[in-house]
């Protein structure tokens, strides 16, 4: 993803922001590492989240799904009280 994105060597930032369906929603993009972020590796892949976003996602899973279902990321996020239909915004 990172050559189709023309991004290598930035890490993935995972963010929380207003919005969606149910009041916030998640998103996702390859971008410089603030000072303030905290810096996560999983699998190889190296994932920033900035401060705010890091209250909202501690104990969230992350899996990218590539099957018959479709492609796409799947989040699972035991914060959450609901999430909408899409899996992209919760409250």
């Amino acid at each position: 993803m990172q050559k189709e994105h023309d991004a290598e060597g930035r890490p993935l930032r995972v963010l929380v922001e207003s919005g969606g369906c149910s009041g916030f929603q998640y998103g996702m993009s390859f971008d410089e590492p603030k000072a303030d972020d905290t810096k996560l590796e999983s699998e190889g892949v190296v994932m920033v989240v900035d401060p705010a976003s890091l209250a909202y996602l501690q104990g969230t899973e992350i899996d990218f799904d590539d099957g018959l279902q479709g492609k796409g990321f799947e989040i699972k996020n035991p914060n959450a009280q609901s999430t909408c239909g899409c899996g992209k915004s919760f409250n």
